[in-house]
């Protein structure tokens, strides 16, 4: 008997719902292929029960069979961007805040910024 992933138990309902949703987009770019279920899970390099799992959203799919079906459809580069850190809007508002919390310089005042350069150092 398989022990189950602890990750795999408690994966946020959002989470659930982009794996169906990317399962039944993957059934859907089969379908307008006419490939048929046989032929697309030997093209993947899975099982039939596999793929049908897979157009079922399962997460216990490997990962490599949901790449491999992105590949044969031309979207692998989609993967890529998954995780890139020029996406990852989170951390750079986490970035941000420690940057300003690191600064010690005061804005300078309204006088200061109207005042030309010459005068910038006379009181």
């Amino acid at each position: 008997m398989s022990k189950r992933s602890m990750a795999l138990e408690s994966m946020p309902p959002a989470a659930q719902a982009g794996m169906r949703q990317l399962g039944a987009d993957l059934a859907v770019a089969r379908k307008r292929r006419r490939e048929s279920l046989r032929a697309w899970a030997q093209r993947i390099g899975v099982s039939e029960p596999t793929l049908v799992r897979m157009e079922r959203g399962d997460p216990s799919v490997s990962m490599g069979a949901y790449v491999t079906a992105l590949w044969l459809m031309g979207r692998v580069q989609a993967v890529a961007e998954l995780a890139a850190p020029a996406l990852d809007l989170g951390a750079l508002e986490s970035a941000v805040r420690a940057a300003q919390t690191r600064s010690v310089r005061k804005p300078p005042s309204i006088e200061e910024r109207l005042r030309t350069p010459s005068q910038a150092g006379k009181p």
